[in-house]
């Protein structure tokens, strides 16, 4: 079975004991900080329970361990990287000059897989990994190759750099960020290479309009647009980051041009081979990025696209939690504007509840939950308490 897969009979023995129990659903959800209906929807089998909601109903229905072996299920092995490196560096002694093209191609290969490991890897633990891919770098910078090969370990430096100041963003670790985009910068130029150079700017773009600096953040977005090359990811990343950026200063007709600009980008463009990885535009995402948009911009249509952009992503043979609990949290501000508290609500918590919200994005989870307690609904207080039960540890 694959990861977002769960034994059929999970359902069947939940509402067993659900009954045995004599609870309704309601009074359920309240114990496991979950919607009614979306408890619903794992009873009867239509949506798969994550292993922290499995945890919370097993002990809630006291099913001794039960529920929670019905859903687990095992993982695919994730690559060794550790032991990628040791592989590289010894075929690397074997053969005669210092650094060859095979160890160069190899090393571009691990770099790609961080990169795909971004959307489903909690950042605290892919972090570490990415540095030491970062240290095998410095540690080669020193050997002997040609100018060509140089121009590649940079490149692989660059784009490792810039991953590693993304994750740094991702706990609100700024002060690393800000060493690692200047890295990934200074790489980026010694290789020529104007994609990473942009992407650097899109980084710090969404940096400052997560602190509310949105000004800064589309004077960011600009230039990043300005750098990247024609028809590339970082151009198509940078001009929807554009538009949050307008969205958060109330601009509904430069979000909206933003948001056509993307579509027009995207209109021709291939699902990459490799579309969890982080800098590769899958044309798939363009949905959640206008759902994020038009919420945070209180358009009226962001509610459809937000309800649309949660269904794609769950329905995914590809898992993406992270991207999941955001498309949740759109959704409950698009809700919330529609005038649907409870059902906003009801999203929010799932986001909450799923523990894959990292620190950067938590802002999101706040702001939802203001308007969830100013509109005055029962609803607010569970989601409250789940909310300071989950809220991250921010280190600096």
């Amino acid at each position: 079975m694959r990861r977002n897969e769960f034994d059929p009979r999970f359902g069947e023995r939940m509402r067993a004991l659900l009954d045995a129990r004599g609870l309704s659903y309601r009074a359920l959800a309240a114990r496991v900080y979950q919607s009614k209906s979306h408890l619903n929807d794992i009873a009867n089998g239509r949506k798969a329970p994550t292993p922290e909601v499995a945890q919370r109903l097993d002990e809630a229905l006291g099913a001794g361990g039960e529920l929670l072996a019905l859903a687990r299920v095992d993982p695919p092995a994730e690559p060794d990287l550790d032991a990628e490196l040791e592989a590289i560096e010894l075929a690397r002694r074997v053969e005669a000059s210092d650094v060859s093209d095979g160890t160069l191609t190899r090393l571009e290969r691990v770099t790609d897989r961080l990169a795909m490991a971004y959307a489903a890897t909690p950042p605290h633990d892919l972090l570490p990994r990415v540095r030491r891919h970062l240290g095998y770098v410095t540690g080669l910078t020193e050997s002997r190759m040609t100018l060509v090969q140089r121009r590649r370990l940079m490149v692989t430096g660059g784009w490792l750099s810039l991953l590693a100041a993304t994750l740094h963003i991702d706990l609100r670790q700024r002060a690393a960020a800000k060493t690692w985009l200047t890295t990934a910068e200074q790489m980026a130029g010694q290789a020529g290479q104007d994609e990473i150079a942009a992407w650097c700017h899109e980084t710090r773009a969404w940096d400052v309009l997560t602190d509310g600096r949105y000004r800064e953040a589309l004077d960011l977005a600009l230039t990043a647009q300005a750098l990247a090359p024609a028809g590339s990811s970082a151009l198509i990343q940078a001009t929807a980051q554009e538009g949050r950026a307008w969205a958060r200063m109330h601009r509904s007709v430069e979000t909206r041009d933003a948001l056509e600009r993307v579509a027009g980008l995207v209109s021709n463009l291939p699902t990459p081979e490799q579309p969890e990885h982080h800098y590769r535009y899958d044309p798939a995402k363009a949905i959640s990025y206008t759902a994020t948009t038009l919420s945070w911009a209180g358009d009226p249509a962001a509610e459809d696209f937000a309800r649309a952009a949660v269904g794609e992503l769950s329905a995914d043979p590809v898992p993406r939690p992270r991207r999941v609990a955001s498309a949740q949290l759109d959704l409950g501000l698009a809700l919330l504007a529609a005038g649907k508290p409870d059902e906003a609500s009801a999203e929010a918590l799932s986001a909450v509840t799923s523990g894959r919200i990292v620190p950067s994005n938590w802002w999101r989870a706040t702001e939802v939950l203001r308007g969830i307690e100013s509109a005055g609904v029962p609803e607010a207080t569970d989601l409250r308490e789940a909310y300071r039960t989950y809220r991250p540890t921010i280190s600096t």
